[in-house]
């Protein structure tokens, strides 16, 4: 009776063992070098940021607490996003995904600064500080998205990277008009909607379903980081900030819902 090898053919079996190994090691070696670009890139931006904590540290009155908030916040987010690089299917970190790595540490100093200054609504000039930042990150928005675009580095994991950046931020400046009495603690429900989104879908997993892109939930995620960027300018006060903040509210509860109703129309999957 013939081998396995001599009924495929000694050659033929050699040759597509071979091909298969190199094959295999060759997306192995990309898993690689993609892996080493992402942690050259990540590293470098954390370690800029904690530079730039301990420079805002010593000529603001915020302490180490400050300092560790950014790192620590920045480290998780950065984990997270290495944890899910798997997923990314190019072989370079790309330069769409380092501007939203920048953005991300945009919003570490954010919410750092958020949750640390004490005297933040007594302090214009950290105010108007804060809302520059942000709308410099707003402003970056539009930017990845068209890098990706540019150099043909489009991806599920760059969308839900930029997506959740997006949300962060969100929520952050939620907390900031709370902390702030910008509006009541209601206001919480603009950063706290999509996390709750997610885990109703843990618990109804017809929420789970595939949303098709939409340029209405686009512009509704960027009306509120400027809604809430409007509140917290220093000569906003209630109750015209208190009327921004229903708005926002009002419009985000509007795309949600049409959201939610599409995927309940969708037909059950047997």
């Amino acid at each position: 009776m013939a081998s396995e090898p001599e009924r495929l053919g000694g050659d033929d079996f050699v040759g597509s063992w071979s091909a298969g190994s190199a094959d295999l090691a060759a997306r192995h070696l990309q898993r690689r070098g993609l892996l080493n670009d992402a942690l050259a890139t990540l590293s470098g931006l954390f370690v800029g940021t904690g530079i730039v904590a301990l420079l805002v540290s010593f000529h603001l009155p915020l302490g180490w607490d400050f300092v560790a908030s950014v790192t620590l916040s920045l480290a998780l987010m950065f984990a997270l996003v290495i944890y899910a690089l798997p997923a990314h299917p190019h072989r370079r970190f790309g330069y769409a995904n380092l501007v939203t790595a920048f953005r991300a540490s945009l919003v570490s100093l954010t919410f750092a600064t958020v949750i640390c200054f004490e005297s933040l609504a007594a302090t214009d000039i950290a105010l108007w500080t804060l809302v520059g930042v942000v709308l410099f990150a707003l402003a970056l928005d539009g930017v990845d998205g068209y890098l990706a675009r540019r150099y043909s580095q489009e991806s599920d994991f760059g969308a839900r990277f930029d997506m959740e950046v997006d949300a962060l931020l969100i929520l952050v400046l939620s907390l900031a008009a709370a902390l702030l009495d910008k509006a009541g603690l209601w206001v919480l429900l603009i950063g706290l909607m999509r996390y709750g989104f997610v885990a109703t879908g843990w618990v109804w997993p017809r929420l789970n379903g595939e949303l098709p892109p939409s340029f209405r939930r686009k512009l509704v995620c960027v009306l509120q980081i400027a809604a809430l960027c409007i509140i917290l300018v220093p000569f906003v006060t209630p109750p015209y900030s208190t009327a921004v903040a229903a708005a926002a509210l009002s419009a985000l509860v509007y795309s949600f819902a049409v959201d939610i109703l599409f995927l309940l129309r969708q037909p059950v999957e047997t």
